[in-house]
């Protein structure tokens, strides 16, 4: 057996753990015997990944749920292997993960990407039950509380646990956020309500599903906040984006005719 490196009181990290990055933050919350598991990460790392919790003597007929943050590959690939392997744990996420996972949706789970090359299996998952916002899951004593955080995709949740916040792929310590794509599902006003929500909670550490936990920090959120309101009026993030000023800009050009003089 190994030392359990618990980063909070009843929380273990498992890429922490085992001391080096395996993919996706995979965290542990246990009480006594009892466990669940937010997110396992792809399925190439399951194996690993259940290893790493039997090492540390948590009884693997003993994990209660395994929960899907969202429905990114990176993520939940495992899913369907994990609970092979786990067959007393309830799968469970946000009813839009759900559906994007057992209709084997790999645009919206990006796990077929032909631009860049990606083509990846995503092994389908029945789940036992939904959640959503104001949800509890209960560990021994420990509860986790639902939030729904859409933005990223629409079906993000994060969860909160006394001083803490597993925020999903929301905000990472450098101010950036989970990828916007409207194929994806991402909502750019979605996501900068999620943020301002986080921003004004009074939870003290941020759990997030890449990079480092982190404290919260209201200048982290704000700087990707207003980041996130720009786009709202850019071409950056194209149908993400609510409005493009410029062409309208363009238009009253386009009927006055182009003056070098009067031009930008």
């Amino acid at each position: 057996m190994q030392p359990r490196r618990d980063v909070f009181p009843h929380v273990l990290e498992l890429n922490n753990q085992a001391g080096r990055r395996l993919g996706c933050a995979v965290y542990v919350v246990h009480d006594g015997a009892d466990w669940l598991m937010i997110d396992v990460g792809y399925e190439d790392t399951v194996a690993e990944v259940i290893d790493i919790v039997r090492s540390v003597d948590l009884p693997l007929a003993n994990c209660r749920y395994l929960v899907a943050t969202h429905a990114d590959a990176d993520h939940v690939q495992g899913l369907a292997a994990a609970k092979a392997l786990l067959p007393n744990a309830e799968v469970i996420g946000h009813p839009h993960t759900k559906a994007v996972l057992e209709a084997d949706d790999r645009i919206t789970s990006y796990a077929l990407i032909p631009a860049q090359g990606i083509d990846e299996p995503m092994p389908q998952v029945a789940f036992d039950r939904t959640i959503n916002e104001g949800d509890t899951l209960q560990v021994g004593s420990q509860t986790l509380t639902v939030w729904s955080t859409p933005g990223h995709t629409d079906g993000q949740l994060s969860f909160r646990m006394n001083d803490l916040l597993f925020s999903g792929d929301n905000i990472y310590r450098d101010g950036g956020v989970g990828n916007i794509d409207a194929h994806h599902g991402s909502e750019l006003p979605a996501f900068i309500r999620s943020l301002e929500r986080i921003r004004d909670c009074d939870a003290k550490w941020l759990l997030p599903s890449h990079g480092p936990i982190f404290r919260n920090d209201p200048k982290i959120l704000q700087g990707a906040i207003d980041r996130l309101k720009g786009y709202l009026h850019l071409s950056d993030f194209g149908t993400c984006a609510i409005d493009w000023p410029l062409l309208e800009e363009w238009d009253d050009e386009l009927a006055r005719g182009f003056d070098a003089e009067r031009a930008a």
